[in-house]
């Protein structure tokens, strides 16, 4: 090998590591800064693409461009009335300006704890300002409205945007849960004892009622049934008047055959004498 194909070669590897340093890619989930001495080339991040950077002199450092989990450990707040809870949250964020991004937290780890601090103090006020009923249920949304904006305003400085912070879940303390268990049961026993009152009131209220309606109906059923005996009577006895006015004589030898039917029907014994008017018809 000669010299020229010996410098030909050199030139080549020089060339491809020159080039291979000179050239770089940005995907599509990504922004680049290019940093020459540690200072920022041009003011706006890169964006997804091929671009260029001078080789053994620029850096590229990436940024992920998607939107970032925040969860932050359970911590023991105490709410307005004095109660504890174990609060568990988590935020999504992301990272808004690159450039102001990397020259106040640098790293994504860097931005976690800066997001921890900031969401947990925003947690504490907000929530110490509610009760535990408040935040358990009423106004939670309300609090995480507030405390959204409040970290979202306080983290645009370091070039970082919150999208949302949420109560992922919220337990009490296990002595709290034992006392306020509790008291719960306590109360719910109490309402029981009185829906249990009040549906016995109701029952003698209902059952009264119904006596009282009873009474009324057989009161006004055995009236009925009075007039309409006596209707009754009225009508059999102008009948046996009318017959007895038609033939007197006929009409009392059927009411005596019909007393003797009834008298020697259970074949008893009588003692007469032959002038007895009984025994009219048998003479």
């Amino acid at each position: 090998m000669n010299k020229k194909s010996a410098l030909l070669i050199i030139l080549i590897l020089v060339g491809t590591i020159v080039l291979t340093q000179s050239v770089f890619t940005v995907d599509q989930t990504e922004e680049a800064l290019v940093l020459q001495l540690g200072k920022p080339v041009y003011p706006d991040p890169l964006g997804p693409g091929l671009h260029f950077k001078l080789p053994l002199v620029q850096d590229v450092v990436y940024f992920d461009s998607r939107i970032l989990d925040y969860d932050a450990k359970p911590e023991e707040i105490t709410t307005e009335d004095k109660k504890y809870m174990n609060i568990d949250s988590f935020a999504k964020w992301r990272i808004a300006n690159p450039l102001v991004f990397y020259q106040k937290v640098r790293t994504i780890p860097g931005a976690q704890a800066r997001l921890d601090d900031i969401i947990r103090s925003q947690l504490r006020v907000s929530l110490g300002r509610y009760t535990l009923i408040e935040v358990v249920s009423r106004k939670r949304p309300e609090i995480m409205t507030n405390v959204t904006a409040r970290t979202k305003k306080q983290l645009e400085p370091y070039g970082i945007e919150v999208i949302d912070v949420r109560i992922k879940r919220t337990d009490l303390p296990p002595e709290n849960a034992t006392a306020i268990f509790g008291r719960m049961k306590a109360e719910r026993e109490r309402q029981a004892k009185q829906y249990r009152s009040e549906g016995q009131e109701a029952m003698a209220r209902i059952k009264a009622k119904a006596d009282k309606e009873r009474s009324i109906i057989l009161a006004e059923a055995e009236k009925q049934a009075e007039e309409q005996r006596g209707q009754g009577d009225a009508k059999a006895t102008a009948i046996y008047a009318e017959a007895l006015g038609q033939s007197p004589e006929f009409y009392g030898f059927m009411r005596s055959l019909d007393a003797y039917r009834k008298s020697f029907k259970d074949k008893s014994r009588f003692i007469f004498t032959p002038e007895s008017p009984f025994l009219k018809y048998f003479q």
